[in-house]
C-alpha cells in the first residue's frame, strides 16, 4: 500500500491518509474543509486535490455521501485513489487525474452544489521558486491561475452553489475579482490569525453562483493559539475526531 518516502497520518475515527514529503496538509486544509462544511445532500468538488485530504475528511464526518476530487499531479492521485481504497471510501469519491481547466466532458458541469479549492498562495513570477516540481505546482501559479480555478468553479457550480476557498491577504483583491469576472458573488469572509497580536495570516471565502451583488458577511477572526499559546478553543473544536493527533 505504502511507497518509498511516504507514511500513513490519522485523521480520527479510523480514518487515514497517505501523505510524503511533496504531497501533505496544513492547518489551512483542515480550516477550509471545516469552513465549507457540506451538507450529507451536496455534490461537491475539491479542485487541485493534493492528497486529498479535504475529501477524506468530509468523508470521515460522513457528509457528503458522494465527491469529486480532481488533481493534475499522477503521484498525488495515485495516493488519493490508494488513501480512499484504505478506508473503504472508493465508491463514495470520484477520482480525476486532471487540468482543472480541462473538466469539459469529465464531469457533468452546472451539477455541484459546492466547490473548494486550497489554491497555490503565490502569482506566478513572485517569491522564490522551489526547484521541486511538486512544491511549484502547489505554492506558485505555475500550472494555473486565479482566473482558471474561478472559472472551473464557475462551470462546475449549479445556480446559488457555493465556491469556498481560501488564501493569503495579500491575495483578496484577486480572488474577489476573479470570482465577480466568473459570475460568483463574494458572501462570507473570515481572517485568520495566529494570536490577537499577530496580522492575518489567512482569509478564508465563500462566493455563491449568481448571487446577488454586495451582502458580503465578514465573521469574526478565527484565532489559532489562545493567549498561553496553545491551541485556541476553536481550533479544538475544528480539530473535532482527530484533535488528540495534533495537540
Amino acid at each position: 500500500m505504502l511507497k518509498e518516502n511516504e507514511k500513513l497520518e490519522p485523521l480520527g475515527n479510523g480514518v487515514k491518509i497517505i501523505v510524503s514529503d511533496e504531497h501533505k496538509f496544513w492547518t489551512d486544509t483542515v480550516l477550509l474543509a471545516n469552513f465549507a462544511a457540506p451538507k450529507k445532500s451536496d455534490k461537491a468538488c475539491d479542485l487541485g486535490s493534493g492528497c486529498g485530504s479535504i475529501p477524506l475528511i468530509w468523508l470521515r464526518n460522513g457528509k457528503p455521501e458522494r465527491i469529486t476530487a480532481v488533481e493534475i499531479q499522477e503521484n498525488a492521485y495515485d495516493m488519493l485513489k490508494r488513501s480512499a481504497e484504505l478506508n473503504g471510501f472508493e465508491n463514495r469519491i470520484e477520482i480525476l487525474c486532471s487540468d482543472l481547466r480541462e473538466l469539459r466532458g469529465k464531469v457533468q458541469l452546472s451539477s455541484y452544489d459546492l466547490v473548494v479549492c486550497n489554491p497555490p498562495y503565490k502569482a506566478d513570477g513572485t517569491g522564490i521558486q522551489s526547484s521541486n516540481s511538486a512544491h511549484l505546482i502547489a505554492r506558485h501559479e505555475s500550472m494555473c491561475t486565479m482566473d482558471d480555478i474561478a472559472a472551473a468553479a464557475s462551470s462546475l457550480l449549479n445556480f446559488s452553489g457555493r465556491f469556498c476557498i481560501c488564501q493569503r491577504p495579500e491575495r483578496l483583491c484577486d480572488v474577489i475579482c476573479s470570482m465577480r469576472q466568473y459570475g460568483i458573488e463574494p458572501k462570507r469572509l473570515r481572517f485568520v490569525q495566529q494570536r490577537k497580536n499577530k496580522a492575518p495570516k489567512l482569509f478564508l471565502l465563500e462566493g455563491r453562483k449568481g448571487g446577488r451583488p454586495c451582502g458580503l458577511v465578514t465573521m469574526p477572526v478565527l484565532f489559532i493559539e489562545n493567549e498561553n499559546g496553545d491551541f485556541s478553543d476553536e481550533m479544538i473544536e475544528i480539530y473535532g475526531a482527530y484533535k488528540e493527533e495534533f495537540i
